[in-house]
């Protein structure tokens, strides 16, 4: 019987804090929010716009990047071949391709170097995740980039590119910096 009247006053006491919070929201001091309302209800109501029409997106196909990149200092192919004096430049068709020969110079990132056994290397990134190593002498790049020198923060390549007159090539140096992975 006793738990019976601590329910039942229980369930009174919540009863009376609902009513209590119920009176407060009864306030009339709403005045001129009700005033408010009542003008814009007696406004005429207006024409909603449809929503516009987006044309549908076409996607471009880039298909230039096997040429020279936008943003690289042009070549003056003029001023090279008269450099390098008409010599009989040209690429070694004989000598094998290496790994790194298959990908853009630019596609290649140097991501570190390392002293192992005397010798000093320079790590290099393709663009398929693999790490390898290089020294002066190896080949990269699709443009014959043969490595002449390497630094604590770069590698310098030297390319052998056609000079745009028949059977002409010139030499052309080029730059990869260290990055962080």
């Amino acid at each position: 019987m006793r738990s019976e009247m601590r329910t039942w006053r229980r369930q009174l006491l919540a009863l009376l804090m609902l009513s209590a919070s119920f009176a407060g929201c009864a306030d009339s001091r709403f005045d001129d929010l009700d005033a408010f309302m009542a003008e814009k209800r007696a406004r005429p109501g207006g024409v909603i716009e449809p929503i516009p029409s987006f044309k549908a997106y076409e996607p471009f196909a880039y298909a230039a990047t096997t040429l020279r990149s936008p943003f690289d200092r042009p070549v003056d192919i003029r001023q090279l071949a008269a450099l390098s004096g008409r010599t009989a430049l040209r690429p070694d068709a004989s000598r094998p391709r290496e790994y790194l020969e298959r990908f853009t110079l630019d596609s290649l990132l140097m991501v570190g170097s390392l002293a192992r056994g005397g010798q000093d290397w320079t790590l290099i990134k393709d663009p398929d995740g693999g790490i390898h190593r290089v020294q002066v002498g190896h080949f990269l790049g699709r443009d014959h980039g043969r490595i002449a020198e390497m630094g604590a923060t770069y590698v310098a390549v030297i390319e052998i590119v056609p000079d745009g007159t028949e059977d002409g090539w010139v030499e052309r140096p080029r730059t990869i910096e260290l990055t962080g992975m």
